[in-house]
């Protein structure tokens, strides 16, 4: 019969670490969110560990970064149901993640906006079905301790910039750690651009206010038949495009181009499926299809 080793002193005396998930997609601003909460966690005096992988620079290239903190973190990694606290800036990334997630009281935290793969659109035409999950928010939430699912990217659009999504997810997951509201604010200040300063504040704030008393987001209506056969147009913001030249290689139907600005522009109106690939990779938001 073999005796069970005993525990070391280190692992008797303290507590174990808090372990925070968050997961996405190139682009959405993971890094921002676990850069925000390994400072803050610092600033207060805790060990901190933090492990990240990217993806591809664009959307549909998975990123995730794991933050484990407490008064001894020997690992940077977090094992498969031991995460305190998954927080998604993506729907599909959030259900994929689930695993780690501890089963009994963890907390999910998660954008309700898609962003579906191209190789997930096999039937392109206006309202076909594709291949992304099919769960709703009511149905994950029913499969957790704890749960929030928001549409935090439309939430970012009213403020002026859905770019700041990944702050309105910030907002919540404060009311999820024991830190104070100005700590936060004052941390992430730190870590933006000076221009988006304002703004990003903003987005935590409403994000901090609407966790205060959540509610689920309806699931997406089915589209008609009428709705599948109207037209399509695309609306471009010049300011927001780097010329990156995915949206342009991505679209099945090789209905854009850079013009003379670099600026990517619609060369063939009729092409054009509504499929929103260009949209949905846009790693700037440059790109919103319109379906009339």
């Amino acid at each position: 019969m073999h005796e069970r080793p005993a525990r070391s002193p280190s692992t008797l005396d303290h507590p174990p670490p808090t372990n925070v998930l968050v997961v996405g997609v190139g682009g959405q601003g993971v890094l921002l969110v676990s850069k925000v909460l390994a400072r803050l966690c610092q600033a207060n005096g805790f060990t901190v560990k933090q492990s990240e992988v990217h993806g591809m620079a664009k959307r549909g290239g998975v990123v995730f970064s794991h933050v484990r903190f407490g008064a001894k973190v020997w690992s940077p990694t977090i094992p498969a149901g031991e995460a305190d606290v998954l927080l998604a800036l993506e729907w599909a990334e959030g259900i994929r993640w689930l695993p780690h997630l501890k089963p009994h009281d963890g907390t999910f935290i998660s954008d309700t906006r898609r962003l579906v793969p191209p190789f997930a659109c096999r039937d392109r035409r206006p309202g076909a079905p594709s291949g992304y999950v099919t769960d709703t928010a009511a149905e994950i939430l029913s499969r957790v301790d704890t749960g929030y699912a928001l549409d935090a990217t439309g939430m970012a659009g009213e403020l002026g910039n859905p770019r700041t999504a990944n702050t309105v997810l910030l907002g919540v997951l404060s009311t999820v750690l024991d830190f104070p509201e100005e700590q936060w604010l004052d941390t992430l200040t730190d870590l933006v651009p000076a221009k988006s300063q304002a703004i990003n504040r903003d987005a935590f704030l409403k994000g901090r206010a609407w966790a205060v008393n959540p509610t689920i987001p309806p699931p997406e209506p089915a589209r008609s038949e009428a709705e599948k056969s109207q037209s399509v147009t695309l609306e471009i913001t010049a300011a927001w495009c780097k010329s990156c030249d995915i949206c342009v290689k991505m679209c099945p139907e090789r209905c854009l181009r850079l013009d003379h600005q670099q600026i990517v522009e619609l060369k063939e109106p009729d092409a054009c499926t509504g499929c929103r690939i260009c949209e949905m990779l846009c790693p700037d938001f440059a790109i919103a299809v319109h379906i009339t």
